[in-house]
């Protein structure tokens, strides 16, 4: 046999045992390397150093992020407008590199402007500027920090979030619970409500600026609107039974609550720009709550036990249309969808 020939046979040989045999790959976790990144400290003012402080823990926190420390730098960045050196970046392994400078433009206003580069391709990814009163500056960090995350991910920050929950203190048998909110990252902490009232179930709208939540307030559960803005609170009606079980449409404009009356518990919805009220579900002496709006308003999923076991339904947005979409051996219950 030639030896064309026989490298032809051979070839053949390992395709036919090949094609033959079965490839199997298990996938059992995802392994992600947080991308280093070197941020420098802010010149030109006090507070580039907090504010460098901050945008490096937001990007730690995420997970997604190793942000290198200053000890190895070895550009002492005296400009933050200037072109980093990106050799000396690259030397220490900074994928990428965070640079910024804040200036005070009189009263007490500052100006904070960052550079994000690419030290592996040698150019500006993205820069911002923000003019602002010097108290905001926390909340511009962690804007800048939502910036350096959608343009390394692709995905939207947020580090410019906040938290609304239930503080719960004080000894077990007399147990104050306060309404509370606080940045993502712990800070600006305070409370909303004084402890006199039983809070529960808070919810932020999606403009962040209202939140729904549910309080004993006058001795009967109630939904409750508050204006994070003005402080301003008011009880979204006052009906004969409980109101519970609050929560936002996509935009805002309207809200779901459960109604107790009479031994039984419907679903409302209401236009929070008339107050007007329309009952969705009606089913005898069920119990229907959690309600929670799909992504787009169109339809509603909640839970009730109008089957005989608290089970998950989904019905369209004006109440039609219910259908029953769990089916396990046990109660089911607080959906969001």
């Amino acid at each position: 046999m030639r030896f064309s020939s026989l490298l032809a046979f051979i070839a053949t040989m390992v395709v036919a045992a090949t094609a033959q045999a079965e490839l199997k790959i298990d996938i059992t976790k995802g392994n992600v390397e947080p991308l280093p990144i070197a941020v420098t400290g802010f010149t030109g003012d006090a507070k580039g150093a907090e504010i460098t402080s901050v945008i490096a823990a937001d990007l730690e926190r995420s997970g997604l992020f190793k942000p290198i420390s200053s000890q190895a730098f070895i550009e002492q960045v005296t400009n933050g407008d200037a072109i980093p050196r990106y050799a000396d970046w690259r030397q220490i392994n900074a994928n990428a590199v965070v640079t910024g400078t804040v200036t005070a433009t009189g009263g007490d206003k500052i100006r904070i402007s960052f550079r994000l580069w690419d030290a592996l391709g040698q150019q500006q990814i993205a820069g911002k500027e923000y003019n602002t009163f010097a108290r905001n500056w926390r909340r511009v960090s962690h804007l800048i920090s939502d910036e350096i995350y959608k343009r390394m991910t692709g995905e939207q920050g947020y580090f410019d979030t906040r938290i609304v929950y239930v503080s719960e203190s004080g000894p077990a048998k007399k147990k104050v619970k306060r309404l509370a909110i606080m940045d993502q990252d712990g800070a600006n902490h305070k409370y909303l409500t004084e402890g006199g009232n039983l809070v529960l179930t808070p919810r932020f709208s999606p403009n962040t600026q209202d939140i729904l939540y549910m309080s004993y307030a006058g001795g009967q559960a109630r939904v409750f609107l508050r204006d994070l803005q003005t402080g301003r609170e008011e009880s979204l009606g006052r009906f004969s039974g409980i109101s519970f079980a609050p929560r936002f449409n996509h935009d805002g404009s309207r809200m779901l609550m459960s109604i107790a009356n009479g031994g039984v518990t419907s679903i409302y919805e209401m236009d929070l720009r008339s107050r007007s009220l329309k009952r969705l579900t009606q089913s005898g002496g069920a119990i229907d709550t959690s309600p929670s709006y799909a992504p787009d308003g169109r339809a509603i999923v909640f839970n009730s036990d109008r089957g005989g076991s608290q089970q998950i339904y989904t019905m369209d947005g004006n109440g039609g249309n219910i259908q029953r979409i769990s089916f396990g051996s046990g109660p089911s219950s607080t959906p969001v969808w």
